[in-house]
């Protein structure tokens, strides 16, 4: 009985850590090693598990998230692995992406 009690409880334990620990990756990336387009943006929109990407080149694909920590790039046919700060995306052939800053809201125009 103390044994299914503990199985349960450590059970419980992992899903609320995988679930907490889950970073949003939404947002703009730098290319900055082995790049299409050295220097080149690309774009990550989360939702939930499910996410487009679009690469420094433009292309789109469709990914989701394999596991805590790990991403599949259906249209790349390639996983990639990031940080548990979301701020560095790297792919399996060697990619390296950099979560760009947030660009502040241009100026308003006033017109006389």
């Amino acid at each position: 009985m103390r044994v299914v009690f503990s199985t349960i409880a450590l059970s419980a334990a992992l899903v609320a850590t995988d679930a907490s620990a889950q970073v949003n990756l939404t947002g703009r990336y730098r290319c900055i090693e082995l790049c299409q387009a050295p220097g080149g943006y690309a774009y990550i929109t989360q939702n939930g598990t499910e996410m487009n990407v679009v690469n420094d080149v433009g292309e789109a694909s469709r990914a989701w998230l394999d596991y805590p920590g790990r991403i599949w790039v259906d249209g790349a046919n390639q996983g990639a692995v990031y940080s548990p700060d979301g701020m560095h995306v790297q792919f399996d052939r060697g990619t390296v992406w950099e979560r760009a800053p947030e660009l502040p809201p241009p100026p308003r125009r006033y017109r006389r």
